[in-house]
């Protein structure tokens, strides 16, 4: 006579298998905290007569630190504030990182984008010190202008960095391609909020 095997259904998973990951952060949360924080960042510092917010703008990712800014902003959509703001900071950062390294590669591109060259606004000649005070003048403008205008200001002198660094042979092409990149998704965030400001 065969021995038949009983099939059980699967147990029930235990409460408890539950209870370990009800902490975890739900990323669909996080993404709208991050874009709730940009929102108030930038529409606030505009909107706000405290002098020293640009100020404050300018200095964030020294005072709360870059990666600080990273785990909040950095998964955000190009497309975002909250994408747009990572993209800023981070441009910032690099420009304070290696002056240098960045004024000669605008040196070297700023022939070749000659448009975006104007719009980027860099004091001629393109130095260390100039570069610094551009991208300042850049996070200043989100509580003192236009942010349409900081978005395309710094995509255009992203631009002209990444056709600098196109003609360094020193530079890999993922380089190159990663700062062109960097120039679409603001100089496109920067017509979208142009678009909203004209509505």
């Amino acid at each position: 006579m065969s021995e038949h095997r009983r099939h059980h259904r699967p147990a029930p998973r235990e409460a408890a298998f539950f209870d370990e990951y009800a902490d975890g952060v739900d990323p669909a949360l996080l993404t709208e905290a991050a874009e709730r924080a940009a929102v108030l960042l930038v529409r606030g510092a505009h909107a706000s007569d405290d002098a020293g917010v640009s100020e404050r703008l300018v200095h964030l990712a020294e005072t709360e630190g870059i990666e600080t800014i990273a785990e909040l902003w950095s998964h955000a959509a190009a497309d975002t504030l909250a994408g747009c703001l990572w993209r800023l900071y981070v441009l910032r950062s690099w420009v304070y990182a290696d002056p240098a390294g960045v004024a000669r590669q605008f040196e070297a591109g700023r022939g070749r984008a000659e448009f975006a060259r104007v719009v980027a606004g860099v004091a001629d000649p393109p130095g260390p010190d100039e570069l610094r005070r551009m991208v300042d003048e850049v996070l200043r403008g989100i509580a003192e202008g236009e942010f349409a205008d900081v978005l395309l200001r710094a995509a255009a002198f992203a631009r002209v960095v990444a056709a600098g660094r196109a003609t360094l042979p020193e530079v890999p092409d993922a380089d190159v391609r990663r700062t062109l990149a960097l120039a679409e998704h603001l100089e496109a965030a920067g017509h979208l909020e142009l678009a909203h400001r004209l509505a």
